[in-house]
């Protein structure tokens, strides 16, 4: 192994098989001619990694195509399914961006319902969700929404930061429009309407409002041993109140930090131990009403701007005090949001699951619907009419690839990628892709001597699960596709994979993500070498 591989975050897979999460590859296959040969040479040493015992009933996908000439560099099983995991993602974003376009902007508005008497309001302010991801919350000065190579939606990984901007930044603003509209009293509520779409059977699962991913952050820093641990919350809102029993312990001690909550998520208590001298430990608590609390966001948000509302911020969402349309109400606030390429760069580079699912509610609400499974034939149309790809190369049942049923073939995910090519957007879609060595999920690996470093544009992922039977990890899917970068700046497009691989524990299944990514690094690599020669 490549000494450059061998810090690859070991941390992540815990989490991934302690909750069984499906993490996805990005595969690209390029339409042109048929698939090479199954027993297609791929050189001594990948075939070494690819003869390594762990792989002994697996089964390996590769597929590497230069997508100027059609020509099919490698291929391995390039035509049969292959379990995505995250490699659905490719699927439900290009669909998503095709269907709404990389320049949509949400815009979720405020509507005051009632009468005005000078600056009061006599009536309820509504706010219109209209899934809005962020709602400002990641939004830096420039527009661009902001990200970290490990998410807080990933929170239980080690290395998991967050990014600094105010979660609550949206509400605010909306609230100092409300003002600035003269609003300075609302004798009435403040009601979420979330009635753009009917929350589906997905998970995670996307809501109209989302508010920090819906999420409660939680950082725990150390102080000196035997003392409390330092506890750190946002957003603060009314009623969620968090405590804490943390002690720090002597520096190499253990670390680990346990959350429960209340049957509502309000009230929030965490315990265990941090080692003195380590980094801040981030954790995060599920926000289970996000119509509660974005109701009571806006009502403090207000009160922090001088406008007073006469209802309580907490308590339910009065969801049932909605008039049936807004007819004659007058707008007194709205939010607008980043472009929408800002959301598929979000969702692509840290592997954003619940961004993922929302976009199939996003694709059904464009065409009209409430039920986000009727993206499903919207996505059936760009595959068949806008991409031309066979969509029976793909089994898919949500839009983050996270789900059992769900399978892809390396050809089928390799033509997605070469459709963008042929496209105006061919180079704004391979940058909202991670970058080995730079960026998104995998820019903390390869970032020391290593060749392929920010040549690599592609979608990493894994499926891995408990083995019973045999007190082992099953490794159901090992993923990595997407763009290879030659040396003199030739695009090339791959997938490769392995399904079906078992490792003893998780210290070495670690080497199954390597073999991966070493393998990439490996073919890029390869690939420029051959152009030198020629």
């Amino acid at each position: 192994m490549a000494e450059w591989m061998k810090p690859m975050i070991c941390g992540r897979l815990r989490t991934w098989a302690a909750a069984g999460v499906a993490l996805a590859a990005v595969a690209t296959a390029a339409a042109g001619p048929p698939a090479a040969a199954n027993d297609d040479d791929l050189g001594p040493a990948i075939e070494a990694i690819m003869h390594k015992p762990e792989y002994k009933h697996a089964q390996w996908g590769v597929l590497e195509t230069d997508p100027e000439s059609g020509r099919v560099i490698h291929s391995r099983f390039a035509n049969q399914f292959f379990v995505p995991g995250s490699t659905a993602k490719l699927v439900t974003m290009s669909t998503a961006l095709h269907t709404l376009g990389p320049d949509h902007r949400f815009t979720t508005p405020v509507m005051a319902t009632g009468t005005r008497s000078g600056s009061t309001l006599h009536g309820n302010l509504a706010l219109v969700a209209q899934g809005d991801l962020t709602m400002g919350g990641r939004t830096k000065p420039d527009g661009s929404v902001d990200y970290t190579n490990i998410d807080h939606t990933e929170a239980a990984l080690p290395g998991a930061t967050l990014t600094p901007e105010n979660p609550l930044a949206g509400i605010n603003q909306i609230a100092r429009q409300i003002r600035d509209a003269g609003i300075t009293r609302v004798d009435g509520d403040v009601i979420i309407d979330p009635r753009l779409f009917d929350l589906p059977d997905l998970s995670p699962q996307p809501t109209p409002l989302i508010l920090n991913d819906n999420l409660i952050d939680l950082l725990t820093t150390p102080t000196r041993p035997g003392q409390a641990a330092k506890l750190s919350w946002r957003p603060q809102v009314s009623p969620y109140h968090v405590t804490s029993s943390v002690r720090t312990v002597a520096s190499g001690g253990t670390t680990s930090v346990d959350v429960t909550a209340s049957p509502d998520g309000t009230q929030i208590h965490l315990s265990g131990t941090i080692a003195a001298g380590s980094q801040p430990l981030l954790r995060v608590s599920a926000i289970k009403d996000p119509n509660a609390f974005g109701r009571a966001a806006l009502i403090e948000a207000l009160g922090r701007v001088g406008v007073t509302v006469t209802a309580p911020p907490t308590g339910a969402n009065p969801q049932d005090q909605l008039p049936d349309s807004y007819r004659g109400d007058r707008r007194v606030a709205a939010y607008v949001s980043p472009p929408y390429s800002q959301y598929a760069k979000l969702i692509l580079k840290v592997s954003h699951n619940l961004g993922a699912n929302l976009a199939l509610c996003n694709m059904a609400v464009a065409r009209g619907s409430k039920n986000c499974f009727d993206a499903f034939p919207i996505e059936h149309e760009f595959l068949t009419d806008v991409a031309h790809i066979d969509p029976k190369q793909f089994q898919l049942s949500d839009g983050r690839g996270g789900t059992p049923s769900e399978h892809v073939t390396p050809r089928g995910l390799v033509e997605i990628l070469t459709y963008w090519l042929h496209t105006p957007d061919a180079t704004a879609f391979r940058k909202l892709l991670p970058i080995l060595g730079v960026d998104g999920s995998n820019g903390i690996s390869c970032t020391e001597n290593c060749p392929a470093k920010g040549k690599v544009f592609a979608k990493p992922g894994t499926v891995i699960g408990d083995d019973e039977l045999n007190q082992q990890l099953a490794a159901t899917a090992q993923n990595e596709a997407g763009y290879l970068k030659t040396d003199d700046g030739r695009l090339l497009t791959f997938f490769v994979g392995v399904n079906g691989a078992a490792t003893a524990d998780l210290e070495s299944f670690i080497s199954i993500f390597n073999d991966v990514n070493q393998i990439t690094a490996l073919l890029q690599e390869q690939a420029s070498a051959d152009e030198a020669r020629h």
